[in-house]
């Protein structure tokens, strides 16, 4: 029952990446609470199940042309070192501190982007400079590889507040997971451990989940989606506040 669970918890998440890139953040959260999973082993595992789910919605929203090959490369630049880093600060820091700032930007962000105009994208980001998308690559996965959360829940903020339309954010942080998750891993297997039994069901069903959340991403109406996103990042803002809360109540 406990696999069923599990393997349903991927799925959703999954398809949550794959639809408005923000899912991620209910996996490792759910599989210690809920589960019973030690902190440190569900991150590791969660960023092993992001590789093949960050593969599938890549092509996926590759094959729609709905990601920015140019934006993508350089914010892959600074994503594997920092996503190494974080696989890293994973065994020595108290990240707890950082859950809160990832509650801030993910709350601020969708609290901006309810409140933005369409008018306020830009077309295609040609305004952020090259060296703006290394660094937001760089913070991007050093967060995404320390909580767990997978490239896309700290990118698609960040993007969105920077005024990039919305389905471009999410084709971008689909890109920059592959990158984040596969360096984070290898840096989980020097520093840390890797459940691979646990690992494989969470890739099996992340995948399936991304698969037909990137397929969707493509139907649903950009304004719709761009609300949606905007919704869900509020709700996820207040949901890493309570789960930070709680973790720092406990310590008392």
């Amino acid at each position: 029952m406990e696999l069923i669970s599990i393997a349903i918890l991927g799925a959703v998440s999954g398809l949550m990446i794959g639809c408005i890139g923000i899912g991620g953040v209910i996996l490792v959260p759910t599989l210690v609470f809920l589960v019973g999973i030690p902190i440190k082993i569900a991150i590791a595992a969660a960023m092993l199940g992001y590789i093949p789910a960050g593969l599938v919605a890549t092509v996926v929203f590759a094959r729609n042309k709905t990601i920015h090959w140019g934006m993508a490369g350089w914010l892959c630049v600074g994503a594997a070192p920092g996503a190494f880093a974080g696989a890293w600060a994973v065994s020595v820091f108290n990240h707890l501190l950082l859950e809160i700032c990832l509650g801030v930007l993910t709350l601020l962000s969708g609290l901006n982007s309810l409140r933005t105009q369409k008018s306020g994208e830009s077309a295609d980001g040609a305004a952020i400079s090259n060296a703006t998308l290394v660094g937001v690559g760089t913070f991007t996965s050093f967060l995404s590889a320390l909580t767990g959360t997978g490239g896309p829940l700290v990118l698609v903020p960040i993007m969105i507040s920077l005024s990039v339309p919305v389905l471009t954010a999410i084709g971008l942080s689909q890109a920059i997971q592959l990158p984040v998750a596969i360096a984070a891993t290898v840096g989980n297997m020097i520093y840390g451990q890797i459940d691979l039994a646990l690992g494989g069901i969470l890739a099996a069903s992340l995948t399936v989940g991304s698969w037909f959340g990137a397929k969707l991403a493509h139907v649903v109406p950009r304004q719709i989606l761009r609300r949606i996103v905007s919704v869900v990042l509020v709700i996820v803002g207040v949901f890493i506040f309570v789960n930070a809360g709680r973790e720092l109540v406990g310590r008392f």
